[in-house]
């Protein structure tokens, strides 16, 4: 009677903390692409367009090891880390031409969780902002009073280029021997 007793509470502990985990998992932004918009508008496709990246990179980065982290293929080539912290660098500048305002941790060291947690976060912040955008012409990328460019250069920059490096992540960790989780699908932003 005691064993039983005992093999239900495990039983139960294992669930909880695999349910604890999976919650965990789910409550950084993109495990899925959100609900589309119901109107075609700019700001809907860019925020669209972010929604993706953030799908990706979510996934690109899920479960990464520091042996993935560290693989580098080639002596002048960036590592998993280094392209990690690109993307960060790049989800502060999308960031930048939603808000202006974009929380510098420039002295601070940050864990590899916590540059994909605020990555995610700065993704899904800007996407929210530009859902709901009028007029793209508001939204400047701003490097400093002096220098500012339009949106489109947003688009061409920071955003595809996120989206390229996101795909480098996965071709690298593939080749340290851990390939994306299996499931994704990228067609219908969703995870099996």
């Amino acid at each position: 009677m005691h064993r039983n007793f005992s093999f239900v509470i495990l039983t139960f502990i294992v669930i909880m903390s695999i349910n604890a985990q999976q919650q965990s998992k789910q409550t950084l932004p993109y495990y899925n692409i959100p609900e589309a918009p119901e109107n075609f508008t700019a700001g809907a496709v860019a925020a669209r367009t972010i929604d993706a990246l953030g799908f990706r990179y979510y996934w690109a980065t899920e479960g990464l090891r520091s042996q993935d982290l560290a693989y580098k293929p080639n002596k002048e080539g960036r590592s998993t880390g280094e392209t990690v912290d690109h993307i960060y660098g790049l989800s502060k500048m999308i960031l930048k031409t939603t808000t202006l305002k974009v929380d510098e941790d420039k002295n601070t060291e940050l864990t590899f969780e916590q540059k994909r947690k605020r990555t995610l976060e700065n993704f899904k912040k800007a996407s929210d902002i530009l859902k709901n955008a009028t007029n793209l012409k508001e939204h400047e990328l701003v490097f400093n009073k002096n220098f500012k460019l339009p949106f489109w250069n947003a688009i061409n920059g920071p955003i595809t280029d996120a989206i390229w490096h996101s795909g480098q992540i996965v071709v690298m960790r593939r080749t340290s021997g851990n390939p994306m989780p299996k499931g994704v699908n990228v067609l219908l932003g969703t995870k099996k």
